[in-house]
């Protein structure tokens, strides 16, 4: 439980900071905790042990240790793109509490063993990430925001507790590696799965369980919609790929069909309504959408290579989405702009903005060398696994789809003019560095074969 420790360990000593009896400068505070995130993040590197706990209801392993140290980094890249914003606010110390003990709940959420762990960890998750949707207090969208992800996220749990029930009544146990062996496919039990199916669904925006993305990412600080957009995602996806491909491989027949569906639909409606975006928040939640329907292919795949090509393509996506939020929450926090209008002429007054927001935009399209489209060809070669060349031929017509609009606001920023430009921006080094992490994760990962084969070799498949 090294990880879940050291994460525990930095809340309470914000705790204590605090509850102390000096009022610590907000400067003073971010460098802190973001030194802490440093440290936390390397040290996931390192002394490691795999094995179980509690009678299998904690458990750990390599392929775990990897999962959760993507989101230590994808944490501290989104903490430094956040100083700007964070440097002038009142509740910097209770804004990192939550966030910390919302990644708490997904490393209970990713290392369960149990459907009952899995469940507290993802209520851990959850809970603290709506009081960070509402953290702009003085904006009614943002708690707007708040509202409709705790209504939507009550209203998934309730189905994914119900589906829980149904498993235990059907099967008599919760454990993982049991509920595997016991598996018949009588319709009940697959009917508990379709529940559990629908309460993932709700989590990681697939169609039509995505209504409340676009609000939720609009209203909410952009921070914490980058927070929602990568990490919770990513560590949804973990669970639910291994799920799938662990406790429920014996009716993996079924649930193929399913993800067919889902990934058509949330595919294109994605793509659709991206293209109608102005506010950037929305259309970053429409692509984050048309995204999950892209790794849904590959999850189909049911093989090694499908559990290798999402998490490598998750990977990719956290540098890529986090590269295109640092800008928009950078000029968002200086002069209040989010809007796709706001960025024409952008590349004549901030040129290295406008440069990190096409390649990262360029990443999420898939356009070549960027590391997404290499992230992209993994996942549409594993979904080609299984021979279903109709899913292949949607995905690609998808992906010339969406060069559209993503092109489009590289358009703006490059092409168009624009009376009030937003003015030459000053970028704190922090803000600065993180953004050009991303973009070196984005133009090196795709050429490292490594990368990949490490991932391949600690995946699982049917």
């Amino acid at each position: 439980m090294k990880f879940e420790l050291l994460v525990a360990v930095i809340i309470f000593i914000l705790l204590f900071i605090k509850v102390g009896s000096r009022e610590w400068e907000n400067k003073t505070v971010l460098n802190v905790v973001n030194i802490l995130l440093l440290v936390n993040f390397v040290a996931g590197f390192f002394m490691n042990a795999d094995g179980t706990l509690f009678s299998s209801m904690f458990r750990t392993n390599k392929l775990m240790e990897l999962q959760k140290n993507m989101l230590n980094l994808g944490t501290l890249i989104i903490s430094a793109q956040a100083y700007s914003w964070l440097k002038n606010h009142k509740h910097v110390l209770e804004f990192y509490m939550l966030l910390l003990s919302t990644l708490l709940g997904m490393f209970f959420m990713i290392s369960g063993g149990n459907l009952l762990m899995f469940y507290l960890g993802l209520e851990l998750s959850t809970i603290p990430l709506t009081a960070l949707c509402n953290f702009d207090l003085e904006k009614r969208q943002s708690s707007e925001a708040a509202m409709k992800l705790i209504i939507s996220s009550a209203f998934s749990s309730g189905l994914l507790l119900f589906g829980i029930s149904l498993v235990y009544g059907t099967i008599g146990t919760l454990n993982f590696s049991e509920i595997s062996q016991h598996l018949s496919g009588s319709p009940l039990q697959l009917f508990a799965f379709i529940l559990l199916l629908a309460g993932f669904a709700f989590k990681i925006s697939v169609v039509p369980f995505h209504l409340w993305t676009a609000d939720v990412y609009e209203g909410s600080p952009v921070a914490v919609t980058s927070y929602l957009s990568v990490i919770s995602k990513a560590a949804f996806l973990f669970v639910f790929v291994s799920v799938l491909y662990t406790v429920f491989k014996p009716i993996a027949g079924e649930w193929y069909k399913m993800l067919f569906l889902l990934s058509v639909l949330t595919m294109f409606t994605g793509n659709l309504f991206a293209i109608r975006q102005n506010n950037l928040k929305r259309f970053l939640a429409f692509s984050s959408i048309t995204q999950i329907g892209f790794i849904l292919v590959g999850i189909s795949g049911s093989s090694q290579m499908g559990s290798a090509s999402v998490i490598y393509f998750l990977l990719i996506y956290i540098f890529s989405n986090l590269g295109a939020f640092g800008v928009i929450a950078f000029v968002s926090a200086v002069s209040g702009k989010e809007n796709m209008d706001d960025y024409k002429g952008f590349y004549k007054t901030n040129p290295f903005l406008a440069w990190v927001l096409t390649i990262s935009l360029f990443s999420l399209a898939g356009i070549p060398p960027t590391a997404g489209f290499f992230g992209k060809f993994f996942l549409i070669m594993a979904g080609a696994g299984k021979g279903n060349w109709l899913l292949i031929i949607i995905a690609a017509l998808n992906m010339v789809i969406a060069l559209y609009y993503y092109l489009k606001v590289v358009k703006a920023m490059f092409m168009d003019e624009n009376e009030q430009p937003i003015e030459k921006l000053s970028i704190s080094t922090l803000p600065k560095l993180a953004m050009l992490i991303c973009v070196a994760g984005i133009v090196v990962i795709g050429f490292i074969p490594a990368v990949y084969n490490y991932i391949y070799s600690l995946s699982f498949g049917l």
